[in-house]
């Protein structure tokens, strides 16, 4: 059987999942925070024909004669680049500026992590209010808790500083803080994050653990913009060119397999 036929079959897969990857890209282009992702591969083992090459003359030369045997997928990289602001009349939104991610505390009471800040105010079991996501998570704070919302203070009233400290208006006009901050973590390696859905990531061993902002000094803090959201940072142009490389590499692949097919096809019709 041909080399040909496995090599190329091999490329049409591979370009299938940059389709894939291409698609969801551009299926998540108003998705809030959500961040482009791109294909990269490897290639397969090598079949080694000659351990070393001859000249025309016969001579030794310090080459060998190596057929490679195809492509893989070798990674899905997240590109982490800062997506617009876009301004939201909610003002329990929020944005990030810089390398920060949100942490919330998810439904089985794990820590997971985002940058999508499309946060409202919600009860808890107790009537108290505080800080969540659209599934009713909670936001944490510097120290791993909920952000609670003190009884009797308006939602209108509620303010955030750029460090992610939470204030609100008393009743003579002055803004008085919560003593609470929205807790920002950054990840030594985010491109490692495991993604989990709804623009939520947790962390994994490639990740490293989280580092709090707060705590580490050498980190270039992030700041909190009260009023946006970060759109997403996929680039419909950049997509569309991808996608027609993608498309004409699964066609020269494609090509390749016909191609290997009437060479097989001549060559089983000698005998006639």
């Amino acid at each position: 059987m041909m080399r040909s036929l496995w090599s190329a079959a091999s490329g049409m897969k591979g370009q299938q999942v940059a389709v894939d990857t291409i698609a969801n890209n551009l299926a998540n282009v108003n998705t809030v925070s959500y961040k482009s992702q791109s294909t990269q591969f490897k290639s397969l083992l090598y079949q080694t024909l000659q351990n070393q090459s001859t000249t025309a003359n016969g001579d030794p030369k310090p080459t060998s004669v190596q057929v490679g045997l195809g492509t893989r997928v070798a990674s899905t990289n997240t590109n982490f680049a800062q997506g617009a602001m876009t301004a939201v009349q909610s003002k329990s939104a929020c944005a990030i500026s810089g390398e920060g991610f949100f942490a919330i505390t998810a439904a089985n009471g794990s820590t997971i992590y985002t940058r999508s800040g499309d946060f409202v105010w919600a009860l808890d079991a107790g009537g108290q209010r505080f800080l969540s996501n659209n599934n009713g998570e909670a936001v944490q704070d510097r120290t791993g808790q909920p952000i609670i919302m003190p009884d009797g203070v308006g939602v209108d009233s509620v303010g955030i500083s750029t460090e992610g400290e939470v204030s609100y208006r008393d009743n003579t006009g002055n803004m008085v803080s919560t003593g609470q901050f929205i807790g920002l973590y950054q990840f030594a390696n985010p491109t490692g994050l495991g993604k989990i859905g709804d623009s939520n990531y947790e962390a994994t061993p490639a990740s490293g653990e989280p580092i709090a902002e707060s705590e580490n000094p050498n980190l270039t803090p992030s700041e909190v913009i009260q009023g946006y959201l970060e759109a997403s940072n996929v680039n419909v142009a950049d997509e569309m060119v991808n996608l027609i490389v993608a498309q004409r590499a699964y066609e020269m692949n494609s090509k390749a397999i016909t191609t290997s097919d009437s060479m097989l096809e001549t060559a089983n019709g000698l005998k006639r």
